[in-house]
Order: C-alpha cells, then structure tokens, then sequence
C-alpha cells in the first residue's frame, strides 16, 4: 500500500507541521496556562516575563526543544517595572533550553516609536534576562521584575540561608 501524500498550500506549512511532529500538545485555557508557566519553571525563568492571555493551545518537541503557544487573540502588555510595551501575536514560538528561549518569533517590544521583534530571551547568572533582538543587540532588565511576589520573597531569602 502506497503512503498517503499530503499537498501543502507553501512550503511554510510543511514546515511547521513538521516542526510540530511528536509534540505534546495541550488545549484550553486553563491547561496551557499551567502548562507554560511550568515550562518557564523548567528553564528557570521568572512566572511573569511571558504574561500569555487567553491560550487555547500549547505543545512541546522535546527532543528538538520546539515550543508554541497559541491564544484566541493578539495582546499587549505593559511591563511597569521595566516601562516596557510588549505585544505577543496569536501564536509565539521558540527553541528552548535552559535559561534560554532562541529563535522566538510572536513577540516585539516597543522601543521609542518601533515596535522590535524579540527573538532571543536569556537568563544570566539567575539575576538579569537579557531580550535580544535581530540586529544582535538587546536590553537587560533585573529578573526580579519579571517575578511575582512568591518569587521574589523566595529569591531574595534564597541567599540568607
């Protein structure tokens, strides 16, 4: 019997269904909000930095540490601690590792009047995250202002034991 061949609109859908492949996929709101906030867990970044709303999928290839997350609607963010705007499409994506998310696609951050893709996230000696953009350049901000406040009582008593 001769394999099933499947026609794809462009290349790009084949891609992504190929990217996709062996994933771990979750679906509703409240199973992707636990879902990605223990994957932020894992890489050892703080609960806040990707405050997502509204998802209703999320997956994970971990053999090639694809991840996607997808919510009903884009949405923006404004991070007082750092006087940051982020805007997160429909869908963001990444290759993960610890302490690191490359290859992110879905986020911009806004700088002066344009709004800049965000495409790498870094966590460095667990006290700063570091945003990279496509030009190779980026800001760092204290991770503290990205956590809650559980977070924080745990990572400022964390040194005094």
């Amino acid at each position: 019997m001769a394999a099933a061949r499947v026609k794809y609109a462009n290349k790009s859908d084949e891609v992504a269904i190929d990217q996709r492949a062996g994933a771990e996929i979750v679906y509703g709101g409240e199973a992707c909000h636990k879902h990605s906030l223990e994957l932020l867990e894992e890489l050892g970044f703080p609960k806040g930095v990707l405050p997502l709303q509204d998802l209703v999928e999320c997956g994970r290839v971990r053999e090639t540490g694809f991840v996607w997350m997808k919510a009903k609607a884009p949405y923006e963010h404004f991070f007082a601690t750092t006087n940051t705007r982020v805007s997160y499409s429909t869908e963001v994506t990444a290759y993960v590792e610890k302490s690191k998310m490359k290859k992110m696609s879905g986020v911009k951050s806004k700088q002066l009047l344009l709004w800049v893709p965000i495409v790498e996230m870094s966590l460095i000696d667990n006290k700063k995250i570091y945003f990279k953009t496509p030009m190779g350049i980026g800001k760092s901000f204290a991770a503290t202002a990205f956590m809650d406040e559980e977070e924080k009582h745990k990572y400022l008593h964390a040194g005094k034991n």
